[in-house]
């Protein structure tokens, strides 16, 4: 367990970091503009995600050989890397819808690869194994996930906190479950992006940028797999510690997709965006996400891995509020009005 001192200095690397892509991006005038479907006023730097990026990823390479699933260090690293280069990328240009759902299978497919598809999993008390199939909707899943984390980075602070609450929330769930192994690597992530969040904290000084949210969605969808492979219960546990992200973002995009929308466009309708407009500022609605997850959807958690609640009645218990707060904010709605 002699890893655990790298989560600090990961965290110093970050902090550091961000600063440094801050002077950049002012010197080179790499500044979001806000327009019609911005969620902020103030024109600000963007692109401070790729400190998590760096910091996480040489982490990963420091852990090189002294843990035992290098399977999932390559995993993480490959397809981490090939995310964040893509955002990076549609950061500083644009990048066709079609050509970065491609990158993003890719990625997708090179995890699964390394991780060896998704494990059986205990549903209602039964095995399901789906085989090569279970690949195939994993591998969705994870583009999902990474995508869905660049659709909620919309308002200060949120898709940090989010991240900092899920990965320190299954750190210790692994902990008292008897999986201390598996708590590394999401405290080192946590410790990355709580680097970042020192400057994206409301009011944000800097922006994550696509290569960060996309890199943070895909960590955190290939660290539920490698968790389901030693625990069923932890891969639900991860679904319902990310409870806030996937039901708004889904909720939403359903319902876009019924009305005929352009769903690869940009919009202001997540359920979020309109408590950020209604509260008329960005910090209620980041410290709503960080209550949710700590008094709501962590004890769920527990519950699943240590009282023996089926993960899947857990992950319905946890979401049905989330879907009626999602509903209350008028999610996936015309957004005037």
């Amino acid at each position: 367990m002699t890893q655990w001192w790298l989560t600090p200095l990961v965290f110093l690397v970050s902090l550091w970091l961000t600063a440094v892509l801050r002077r950049y991006a002012l010197a080179k005038s790499i500044i979001d503009i806000p327009n019609d479907r911005s969620s902020h006023v103030v024109p600000t730097p963007r692109g401070g995600g790729v400190a998590i990026v760096i910091s996480f990823l040489a982490s990963l390479a420091l852990l090189a050989g002294k843990l035992d699933f290098t399977d999932v260090l390559i995993a993480l690293s490959g397809s981490g890397a090939l995310i964040a280069i893509i955002g990076f990328m549609d950061d500083h240009g644009h990048i066709a819808a079609r050509w970065r759902l491609l990158g993003h299978f890719i990625a997708a497919g090179w995890a699964m690869f390394w991780l060896g598809g998704l494990p059986p999993l205990e549903v209602f008390g039964w095995t399901l194994d789906l085989a090569w199939f279970g690949s195939v909707i994993a591998a969705i899943y994870l583009v999902w996930l990474l995508n869905l984390y660049n659709f909620m980075d919309g308002i200060d602070g949120i898709a940090s906190v989010e991240a900092i609450c899920a990965c320190a929330g299954i750190s210790l769930l692994c902990v008292v479950g008897g999986f201390a192994q598996l708590a590394i690597l999401p405290l080192l992530l946590a410790g990355a992006v709580a680097g970042f969040l020192y400057w994206n904290f409301p009011p944000a000084r800097i922006f994550m940028g696509d290569a960060g949210s996309g890199f943070l969605g895909i960590i955190l969808g290939v660290l539920s797999i490698q968790a389901a492979w030693a625990s069923s219960q932890l891969f639900w546990c991860w679904l319902i510690l990310l409870g806030v992200f996937i039901v708004d973002a889904t909720f939403t995009l359903v319902r876009r997709l019924a009305r005929g929308d352009k769903v690869y466009e940009a919009h202001r309708s997540h359920a979020y965006q309109f408590a950020s407009r209604k509260y008329g500022k960005h910090l209620p609605v980041t410290l709503a996400v960080a209550a949710l997850n700590l008094l709501w959807l962590l004890p769920i958690a527990m519950c699943v891995m240590l009282l023996g609640l089926d993960g899947v009645v857990g992950v319905l218990l946890a979401y049905t509020p989330l879907v009626a707060l999602v509903v209350g904010f008028r999610a996936g709605s015309l957004e005037k009005g």
